[in-house]
């Protein structure tokens, strides 16, 4: 590759690279916003734990089979195409929401007291779950766009700085709502709705025009599968693409691994993102402003550096070997997790949020790195449907994290210290499952080549 080739393909990795980070803040602004509004929803609509953890759980099961299906569709279709429609689509969901106690002129959705009646508790419901579909349709596409543009032996840095956008764009919209929920009071709770939707709306327009599906596509040849590869790339159609998706991802025993570790990777963080305002304030003791400006610390601090940190550990230090960082800091946050439930009562509030901020460190490592690993496992070829399938276990995690949480919290004599039990629960079991993969090789390229040379 020539001077000038090398320096255009530089230019538009760090363009990529750089659009999919605010198209993927964009994402979690429509994302996780609902999480910073619970409080408030509790309050001024009168939802309980019970039914604020069915909109999480529905929302996030309906989440997982969307990127299984998304995934499948972002390895044949246009992937700059799926991303920036699935942003506009979540744009107009939460608009609905916002404005949905409106609608109570022409529908029974209050009472005389202003609360929520069981029709607009359907209605956001169903409209969250909606929302959830959508989403989908954001991680598969930049999933295949990392592999399609970055060679695997650095594709853990690469993806790890883009998997900073979760953190940033949770941490940012978490601080955005407490913030005017501290200033506008409980009331203004669609504020956390509105405001989100007018900015990403922007963001989708800025998305679409900044990506390309691929090298080929500005000219510029194909990654390579590996560092020394040089040969062109076998192209799969029909009966011999789809034996290519199943060998590598739904029969592949290590995507099977993956998969369900995240799983537990997921239930310890949706425990502190989702639930993580509520039970600082219920559990803890602490106002709605400190209580979200913890859990937005917690994004912005612990799980930046977290993703960036992990990344480079990987490929500097672990010949890009990600299952071995992901057992390592599973196994840290499930420690600091345990930690901060076990903080005595009246410390004072800097040790919960320094174990928070800790604990989100850690567990944004694997959150990022085994994304990763489905990439180079599965290979570039089948990213976005190894991803897929992964996001189906991740976001399982919310029948544990939402409604049986909420079923936790709520219940008398268990309450949040049930809740962290679990988690810490899980949090082993996944750090056992990743330590079993310790001498695993790095990708799954030679299995891909070996695969390849059956089908000819």
């Amino acid at each position: 590759m020539d001077k000038a080739v090398r320096t255009k393909y530089v230019r538009w990795q760090w363009r990529t690279l750089i659009a999919l980070m605010l198209g993927y803040i964009c994402y979690y602004f429509l994302r996780k916003n609902f999480s910073a509004a619970i409080p408030a929803m509790e309050a001024e609509l009168g939802l309980s734990k019970v039914q604020l953890g069915i909109f999480l759980t529905l929302n996030g099961i309906v989440y997982g089979v969307s990127r299984m299906i998304n995934g499948l569709l972002a390895d044949r279709y246009s992937k700059r195409l799926l991303m920036s429609l699935g942003l506009v689509l979540s744009c107009i969901i939460n608009l609905a929401i916002c404005f949905s106690p409106k609608l109570n002129g022409v529908f029974n959705l209050l009472d005389g007291e202003g609360k929520a009646t069981m029709g607009l508790v359907y209605l956001i419901g169903s409209l969250w779950v909606l929302n959830g579909y959508v989403h989908g349709m954001g991680y598969p596409p930049c999933a295949a766009l990392m592999a399609h543009w970055f060679r695997p032996s650095e594709l853990a840095t690469k993806q790890s700085i883009w998997n900073a956008s979760h953190s940033i764009g949770a941490g940012l919209v978490i601080a955005l709502c407490g913030w005017m929920l501290s200033k506008f009071g409980y009331s203004a709770w669609n504020l956390c709705f509105i405001v989100p939707a007018a900015i990403s709306l922007i963001g989708a327009v800025a998305l679409y025009a900044s990506l390309r599906d691929d090298p080929s596509s500005v000219g510029l040849p194909p990654v390579e599968g590996r560092d020394s590869e040089s040969k062109p790339e076998v192209q799969l159609t029909g009966e011999k693409y789809r034996s290519f998706i199943s060998r590598m991802v739904f029969r592949n025993p290590v995507i099977w691994g993956i998969s369900i570790s995240d799983f537990c990777v997921y239930v310890i963080r949706f425990t502190i993102l989702e639930w993580g305002t509520t039970f600082l304030t219920q559990y803890k003791g602490f106002d709605i402003a400190l209580s979200a400006s913890i859990v937005a610390a917690s994004e912005l601090i612990g799980g930046v550096l977290g993703t960036i940190v992990a990344g480079w550990v990987t490929d500097r230090f672990l010949q890009s070997k990600t299952l071995r960082t992901s057992a390592l800091f599973t196994l840290g946050a499930t420690i600091c997790f345990t930690l901060f439930w076990r903080v005595p009562a009246g410390a004072a509030w800097i040790w919960s949020a320094i174990l928070i901020v800790a604990s989100s460190f850690f567990i944004y490592g694997p959150q990022a790195l085994l994304g990763v690993s489905c990439s180079q496992y599965a290979t570039k070829r089948a990213s976005g449907s190894a991803n897929g399938f992964c996001g189906i276990f991740c976001y399982g995690a919310t029948v544990i994290s939402g409604i049986g949480f909420g079923w936790l919290a709520d219940k008398p004599g268990l309450g949040w210290n049930a809740v962290f039990v679990v988690a810490i629960l899980f949090g082993l079991i996944g750090s056992a499952i990743l330590l079993s993969y310790w001498k695993s090789p790095a990708d799954g390229y030679a299995k891909a080549d070996k695969v390849l040379a059956e089908l000819q």
